[in-house]
């Protein structure tokens, strides 16, 4: 996949900007204590501006990247070619854990996300709507290197919807920690344990 030209990295960046300031301020005041104009003025953009990237203050808090549909396509397709020697399980970390790992490098920020989704219940349905058209596509490719179908096997989407519960489970706890242990750590032990099938800690 091609980079992005300059135009489209500015649109990029300003996504970011914007979005890192909502969270910032969001999180110093509550959801209910910022506006747009509070948003845009921070981030050096007029509230016109600031729309030509979001349609509500909600969003800005929750869609961190602006290309995070094309992130989806992209996962779907890392996990189509990694190799056959990967579990599917294996595979499905390995296509995720270049955005684990931003997510764990830009620790405050997504700590700051994470508890502000929390505090306000109507953000969690939205953030898990962010995804959801990269589920069919990601069932779809599961079952081709399980050799499944998705309209007779459970397996796919037990699959997907057991490693998204992994991974929700590790934020949380990432949280609650308040990212004193690594991110990518607490994802590992998760998915080695699931893998293991989920026997009693000894």
């Amino acid at each position: 996949m091609s980079s992005p030209g300059l135009r489209e990295r500015k649109k990029l960046e300003t996504h970011r900007t914007l979005a890192t300031t909502a969270v910032r301020l969001v999180g110093e005041r509550g959801l209910d204590h910022v506006t747009v104009e509070d948003i845009a003025a921070d981030a050096g953009v007029s509230a016109r501006t600031f729309f030509n990237y979001f349609a509500s203050k909600e969003d800005s808090v929750v869609i961190a990247h602006a290309d995070h549909a094309e992130r989806s396509l992209r996962m779907v397709e890392r996990l189509a070619v990694l190799p056959a020697s990967m579990t599917t399980l294996e595979a499905l970390l390995a296509s995720v854990r270049e955005e684990l790992a931003e997510i764990g490098e830009n620790r405050d920020e997504w700590l700051t996300r994470i508890r502000i989704i929390k505090e306000n219940p109507g953000l969690t349905l939205r953030a898990m709507s962010l995804n959801s058209d990269a589920v069919e596509p990601t069932i779809a490719a599961i079952a081709k290197r399980s050799g499944t179908d998705p309209a007779k096997d459970l397996y796919p989407s037990l699959l997907l919807s057991a490693f998204g519960s992994a991974l929700n489970a590790s934020l949380m706890l990432w949280r609650d920690l308040g990212g004193s242990r690594p991110l990518l750590d607490l994802i590992d032990e998760a998915v080695a344990t699931l893998a293991a099938g989920l026997a009693d800690p000894h």
